[in-house]
């Protein structure tokens, strides 16, 4: 019954809250430094996960937070559920993670427009080699602001106990600017599922990994390394979940 009310109660503060936070941040962003537009954003992050820790029972365990690095870093994490795009900005404050999405998220009332605001790094997937240097450019440019870069490399949400194919964007750009990567590994999906309404109560387990240089790697073999340790985290977070030493590709999301 929690989490059928809960997911109910979360989905209408949703609907309701998110257009009003959305709308302020494009109303006070002329005034407001692309730092402090961030902070001010990431309040709605940090809300979200306190709504569904006490609406929905996901509460969440952090590790590895001590091998976060002082200088910049390109986080590249595990995507299985919308929790950790609430998750990592608010647990990496007061360090600013820029992200790079889809450019047609743009486009999506009030959520794509905070995106616009925030000076994330649109990409155009059709556009290739071209689509890469257009987010080497403004991507260099916000590292060099101070801004953290983040990744999601398999593209896409997938099922707890898969993956798709890791994507080397995020570490073609830690080759190109000389950027240490921090993988994450984490089970929200066992708590919220892709294209799921209802959240099931339980502990997300969220686990920085330690930075990854990428000296002496080229994009592809850089990105090995981190599939290596970020597939090899979840069978030890979510043993029940995994059946063999090996996690099942998937080529497209179920």
């Amino acid at each position: 019954m929690r989490s059928i009310l809960g997911s109910i109660l979360f989905f209408i503060y949703s609907v309701v809250y998110t257009p009003l936070h959305a709308t302020l941040l494009l109303l006070l962003s002329p005034v407001l430094s692309i730092r402090q537009r961030y902070i001010f954003a990431c309040w709605w992050n940090v809300l979200n996960i306190f709504l569904l820790k006490h609406l929905c029972g996901i509460r969440y365990v952090v590790e590895g937070k001590e091998h976060l690095p002082n200088t910049g870093a390109i986080v590249l994490a595990k995507h299985q559920s919308a929790w950790e795009t609430f998750a990592i900005p608010s647990l990496l404050l007061p360090r600013q993670l820029c992200l790079v999405f889809k450019k047609e998220l743009q486009y999506v009332p009030f959520f794509g427009w905070a995106l616009w605001v925030l000076r994330m790094v649109p990409i155009n997937r059709t556009k290739g080699v071209e689509a890469f240097e257009q987010v080497k450019t403004i991507a260099g440019q916000r590292m060099r602001d101070g801004a953290w870069m983040m990744f999601f490399p398999e593209g896409t949400r997938v099922p707890v106990g898969y993956k798709r194919r890791y994507k080397t964007g995020g570490t073609r750009l830690a080759v190109a600017t000389n950027t240490p990567v921090v993988p994450v590994a984490h089970n929200a999906g066992e708590c919220w599922g892709r294209k799921s309404f209802f959240k099931k109560p339980g502990t997300v387990t969220l686990r920085f990994g330690p930075p990854i240089s990428p000296e002496g790697h080229d994009a592809e073999s850089l990105m090995a390394k981190v599939e290596e340790w970020i597939e090899g985290e979840m069978h030890k977070i979510s043993p029940h979940r995994y059946s063999g030493p090996d996690t099942p590709l998937v080529e497209k999301s179920r």
